[in-house]
Formats: C-alpha cells, sequence, structure tokens
C-alpha cells in the first residue's frame, strides 16, 4: 500500500500530461490532433480514469486507517525562509481526490456527445484536463504557497472554459466577468497569506493556527489582527464559491459549454472555496469573530441565491442560483462548527449538482433538434414542456436530482442538509431559520424547473413564444447576433458550412429526441451516489463524521458526540425541514403541473418582490453603475489629468527649450564686432554693477 502513496504525484500530473500532450499537438499539428479527435479523447479520459483509481486506491487505505502521508522537498530556501513543495494524502484529500476524478471523468464522458459536432471538441479536451489537473493539484498541496499556485490555476482553466466560444460577445464578457471578480478575492487571499506568515512565520495550515492561537493569546498581536488576517483569507473562498457580495461571475459563467458548467459547480472551483475554508479551518476555528463572518456570509448568500433562483427561465441560471444557495449552506455550516456536515453536503452536492447540470445539459441537446443552436430558445424553460416523453432516461435523473436538492429522505441531499440545519439550530436559532425557509425555496424553483421542462405538453413549436424570447433578449446579444456573420448557439455546427450540412440532414423535427448513451450513462452513473451516497452520514451510524472531523478533535471525541444522539430531537428536526420542503413542492405542483394557482397573478401582486428576484436583488446594475461607470469616470478623469499637466508639463518644457534655442541662434551669427559688442557689454554691465556696491 505505501507504493500507491510514493506514487500519489501521478494524480494530478496525469492529466496535465494528457493535457500538455495534447495542446503541443494543437499548437505543431493542429489539422492531425483535430483528425485523431476521438484517439485524443480516449488518450485524456484514460489518464483521468488512471488518476481515478489511483484516488480510489488512497481512499480505501486511508478507510483502513493508514496514517497520513506528507512528501515534500524543499523548493527554496534565503536565510530563515524555507519554502517546501510537494503533496499530502489525509482524509481529506482521499475524499476530495475521489470527488474531484469520478466527476471529472464522467464529464468528460459525457462530454463526447455533447460536444460531437463543436470544432473545439480537442481543445475542450485539453481544458478540461488541465482544469482537473489544477483542481487535483490543489487539493493535495501541503502549503498555502502550494494551494495558492494550484488556486490561480483553476482560476485561469475557468476563464479559458467560460470563454470557450470565444467568438461569442457574451462568453467573452462572461469569461472577464469571473476573471476581475475573482481578483479581487484573491488579492484579498494574498494579502492574508502574506499577513499570517508575516505573523507565524509559517505556511502550513496547523502550525499557523496554533501559532496564531498563541501569539492572540500572550498578547503579541492584537485580536482585531488575527481577525483581519483571517477574514482576508475567507475573501478567497468568498470569490471562489460565489459568496455575497462576489456571487456575481457565477450565473454568467453558463455563457461556456455545459459540461464545464457541471464541472464547474460540483467538483471543481466552487467547490476550491469551501475545500480552502475547511484547510484553513485551524486558523479561523480560533477566531470566532471570523467565524461568525463566515456563518452570516454563508446565511445570506443561501438565502439570495434561492429568491433569485425561482424567477429564472433559463435552466442553467436556475441551477448556477442553486449552487450558490448550497455553497451558502456549506460555508455557514463551517462558520458555525459544523466541519464534517459542511464538508458531507460538499460530497452529496456534488454528486447530484454534476447530474442536474449534464441533465440540463442534455435538454438543451434536445430542444436544439427542434428550435435550433440559439441559447435564447433551447435554453428557455417556457419553451419546453412535457419532455419525459421524449427523454425519459434525462427526465428520471433530473428528478432524482431535484429530490436529493430538495432534501427529501432517504436522497442524499437530505441528510447532509438536515445534519447542517441541526448544528446551525445548536449555534443560533436564526442562522437555522434562514436555512430552513432556503430549503422550502429550493424545494419550490426545483420542482418549477422539474414541471416547466418535464411536465406537462411540449411548447418548442409555438412561434408565439418564440418571438416574444426572441424580442425579450437582451440588447447586448442583439447587437452581438447582428455583428457576427454565424447564427449564436451553443454546441453543434460552429461553420456554416457544418450548419447547412446539419440542416440538410434533417436533423431538426417536431419533437425533441433522447441524447445518446455517452450522455445518459453518465447521468444513470451519477443517479447512483444521488440516491445512496448520503447514507454512510446518517445520525444513526455516522461513518463520514467519523472519518472526516476537524483537526483540533480526535477520534474518540467525535464518537462521544455521536453516542449523544437523540432520536426525538432528530425526527423533530428532520419534519421540519422535509415539512417545509413538502410545501415548496406543494406550491410548484399547484402552479406549474396541475395549474391550479397562476404564477403571473401573484407576480403582479407582489410585483417590488417579483422585480427584485428578476432583477437578481440589482446587484448587477448596482455594481455596473458604481464599478463599470464609476471607474469608467476615474480613468476619463486621470486621463485629463495626463493630458493636460502630465503631458503639457512635457510640452512646455519642450516649447522653452524651442524657444530659447531660437533665441540663442542669433548670438551666433560668425561676425567678429558682434561678439566684441557682447563682451564689451557685458565688461560695462560688470563695471556698473560693481562701481554701484
Amino acid at each position: 500500500m505505501e507504493v500507491i502513496y510514493q506514487y500519489a504525484w501521478l494524480i494530478p500530473v496525469l492529466p496535465l500530461f494528457g493535457a500538455m500532450l495534447v495542446g503541443l499537438g494543437l499548437i505543431s499539428m493542429n489539422q492531425v490532433t483535430n483528425a485523431a479527435r476521438k484517439l485524443n479523447a480516449a488518450f485524456i479520459i484514460s489518464l483521468v480514469g488512471i488518476a481515478m483509481g489511483l484516488s480510489f486506491a488512497l481512499l480505501w487505505s486511508q478507510l483502513q486507517g493508514h496514517a497520513p502521508y506528507i512528501r515534500t522537498i524543499e523548493w527554496a530556501a534565503a536565510g530563515n525562509f524555507h519554502l517546501n513543495m510537494g503533496y499530502t494524502i489525509d482524509h481529506l484529500t482521499a475524499l476530495m481526490l475521489v470527488i474531484v476524478t469520478t466527476v471529472a471523468f464522467l464529464v468528460m464522458v459525457y462530454t463526447d456527445g455533447y460536444m460531437a459536432h463543436d470544432p473545439g471538441y480537442v481543445r475542450f479536451y485539453a481544458y478540461l484536463s488541465l482544469f482537473g489537473s489544477s483542481m487535483l493539484g490543489l487539493v493535495v498541496s501541503p502549503n498555502l504557497v502550494q494551494i495558492y499556485i494550484f488556486w490561480e490555476l483553476v482560476g485561469m482553466c475557468s476563464y479559458l472554459l467560460v470563454g470557450f466560444w470565444y467568438d461569442r460577445k457574451s462568453a467573452a464578457d462572461a469569461a472577464q466577468k469571473a476573471f476581475v471578480t475573482n481578483r479581487v478575492g484573491d488579492f484579498g487571499l494574498l494579502l492574508g497569506i502574506l499577513g499570517l506568515y508575516w505573523a507565524t512565520g509559517s505556511f502550513d495550515f496547523g502550525v499557523m493556527g496554533d501559532r496564531l492561537a498563541q501569539l492572540v493569546e500572550s498578547g503579541s498581536i492584537s485580536n482585531a489582527l488575527a481577525i483581519l488576517f483571517a477574514i482576508l483569507v475567507f475573501l478567497g473562498p468568498v470569490a471562489k464559491s460565489a459568496q455575497f457580495p462576489l456571487h456575481v461571475w457565477l450565473p454568467d459563467a453558463m455563457e461556456g459549454p455545459t459540461p464545464i458548467s457541471a464541472l464547474i459547480h460540483a467538483a471543481t472551483m466552487v467547490a476550491a472555496g469551501v475545500f480552502l475554508i475547511a484547510r484553513m479551518y485551524p486558523v479561523f476555528e480560533d477566531v470566532p469573530a471570523a467565524m461568525n463572518v463566515i456563518a452570516y456570509t454563508g446565511a445570506f448568500t443561501a438565502f439570495l441565491g434561492a429568491t433569485i433562483a425561482i424567477t429564472q427561465n433559463d435552466i442553467k441560471k436556475g441551477l448556477a442560483y442553486s449552487t450558490i444557495s448550497q455553497l451558502g449552506y456549506m460555508v455557514m455550516a463551517m462558520g458555525v462548527g459544523a466541519y464534517s456536515a459542511g464538508l458531507f453536503h460538499l460530497m452529496t452536492h456534488a454528486y447530484f449538482k454534476a447530474m442536474l447540470f449534464l441533465g440540463s445539459g442534455s435538454v438543451i441537446h434536445g430542444m436544439e433538434g427542434v428550435v435550433g443552436h440559439d441559447p435564447v430558445l433551447a435554453q428557455d424553460m417556457r419553451l419546453m414542456g412535457g419532455l419525459r416523453k421524449y427523454m425519459p432516461f434525462t427526465a428520471i435523473t433530473f428528478f432524482i436530482g431535484c429530490l436529493a436538492i430538495s432534501g427529501i429522505p432517504p436522497f442524499a441531499g437530505f441528510w447532509s442538509k438536515d445534519e447542517i440545519l441541526g448544528q446551525a439550530f445548536e449555534a443560533s436559532p436564526f442562522l437555522w431559520f434562514v436555512g430552513w425557509l432556503t430549503a422550502g425555496i429550493t424545494a419550490f424553483y426545483m420542482f418549477r424547473m422539474y414541471f416547466s421542462t418535464f411536465e406537462g405538453s411540449f411548447r418548442g413549436n409555438d412561434q408565439k413564444i418564440k418571438q416574444k424570447l426572441k424580442k425579450a433578449a437582451t440588447i447586448v446579444l442583439e447587437l452581438e447576433t447582428e455583428a457576427v456573420a454565424t447564427p449564436v448557439f451553443g454546441p453543434g455546427a460552429m461553420k456554416h458550412g457544418e450548419l447547412e450540412a446539419h440542416d440538410s440532414h434533417g436533423h431538426h423535427s417536431d419533437s425533441p429526441h433522447e441524447s445518446p448513451w455517452t450522455m445518459t450513462l453518465p447521468l444513470v452513473v451519477l443517479a447512483i451516489p444521488s440516491m445512496l451516497i448520503g447514507l454512510v452520514g446518517t445520525p444513526y451510524a455516522n461513518y463520514f463524521e467519523e472519518f472526516i472531523f476537524p483537526p483540533s478533535e480526535t477520534l474518540a471525541e467525535v464518537m462521544e458526540k455521536s453516542a449523544e444522539f437523540n432520536p426525538t430531537e432528530f425526527y423533530i428536526m428532520a419534519g421540519n425541514s422535509v415539512g417545509i420542503a413538502l410545501i415548496g413542492i406543494t406550491l410548484a405542483s399547484l402552479m406549474y403541473l396541475w395549474r391550479k394557482i397562476d404564477p403571473s397573478a401573484i407576480a403582479e401582486k407582489i410585483k417590488p418582490l417579483y422585480e427584485l428576484s428578476l432583477n437578481k436583488w440589482y446587484f448587477d446594475d448596482i455594481y455596473h453603475r458604481v464599478f463599470v461607470l464609476g471607474l469608467r469616470r476615474v480613468a476619463r478623469q486621470v486621463m485629463e489629468v495626463d493630458f493636460r499637466v502630465v503631458d503639457g508639463a512635457v510640452n512646455l518644457t519642450g516649447f522653452f527649450t524651442l524657444v530659447s534655442g531660437e533665441g540663442l541662434k542669433y548670438l551666433e551669427n560668425g561676425r567678429a564686432q558682434f561678439y566684441a559688442l557682447i563682451v564689451f557689454g557685458a565688461v560695462l554691465g560688470l563695471v556698473i554693477v560693481f562701481g554701484v556696491t
């Protein structure tokens, strides 16, 4: 078993090797590499598959009680400064490796069907492999510096993948928005890392926590400074995990292909933020004020994301806001000290959210056969309906995902979400209430999504709805459509010739179709953990908590807590959470399945609240006015200063030089009598001056 640990470095390196090899092929032999597209895809998927096998072996070894393994080499040294690089394998690492590799592997299999006609097929696989490698490198990092390096690589890969269809202005803008928003959080994280190193002299997680607590206790540094450092570090996860107020980039990231949406939302980018909080838990838990900030930020974000999701009509953006909300649950859990519960929800959410996103991609793939490759039409739920009849595998797996995220027992989301709510109640009844209310809203919007998409009658051929959606499309999208020669669309043909060939073969029809097996198989596989994986963390036998617990606790303490389980208390808490979820599902059924309640009538009665939700609490508008337009005004003022003051000073210097040069040239005319006159005048002037003085 020790051999596996010695070669654990292969887990992030194998996907990196695949990405580099295929990337070099695209650069040096573009046509040949693209011609062998299936071979390249199989090569990358195989390497990720090997990494997945190694990850499972490490998880099994850790479950059997193997001690944590650390292997490092000295990377830099200067005086007393020493920086090591390497990898560490412990319980948390082993769990995250399995989550990342399994989701990445299934997403890559799915991609073969989803991106089959895209000319960027091979490039997309190279990006996916690099993205997976970056996240795996982050997971195995033994210190904060190495985490920061891979943290930035994850951000770079998300930029490449969100803007994958870079010829679409909306995709390019979304990539820039994601990159810039994350820069804010990353700057805070960097300052926090430097501050903690200045205070503790270490980049190691456990050492930093212990030393910071000792320094605060002894009065060597103030409590306010410790709070500042902790909150600065937390800014990194706020951006990466799309927490308020840096959540605005995640919904726009839906401009990327659906497979990358699934990978970002399930196991890589957004999971990195929660993972960093878990790694930095030894620091955070000794700073109560920072824990409060984390808890309340998570709670508000959970509520915020849920309230926006209820009015979304784009199926992918609805899921994006649900991710923001679920990440809020995880962050809140970390803030109230529910370390194990937060990571448990991270695991369960990874599988059912990956399934939901891939399911939405399957729906979009089927809709494109009817409405074409315009995302304005293919992703809008108002044009869907009745798809269960045409796409049975997609429908049933999506339904399972809705039950899981809504917290209906015995599906995975119930056990993890209920554990968070239970521990939140012990910490703060107010936080529990926010989480409980959010659970009901979650059930409502998820089943609104399911009923609008899969139940009722199919609306994809309704020309009135199509025209309405086209008119309601944003000005940016309309300008983009006019500006480019090719249609604005997602997967499928990206060139005129390919689009014409697609149309000539008669693939378009009046009804959608089920996706190919490469897309439905990952959905079926992901449905299994979405249903069953929660059973490893039931309150009756919480195996997950016995495996994943805070570094400051021992297994004996965890077992002692588990023994204090109160069934009556659990049934009351679970009954409350399931009850509010059932109310949400019932309301969604009355509005969108049985049509007993008219949603538009309710929206009219509570128009201010409806507008608030529809306009995403106006965050994008506020940020645009304050930051975008504000910075433009500042930039114009700076330009004026540069033009009038800086350039003016330079030009004035040049003017004086020119004038003095023009004046002095008349003093050198080559006439001896003129020079003698100047000398005589100078001598006479000196005589007069000295004579007067």
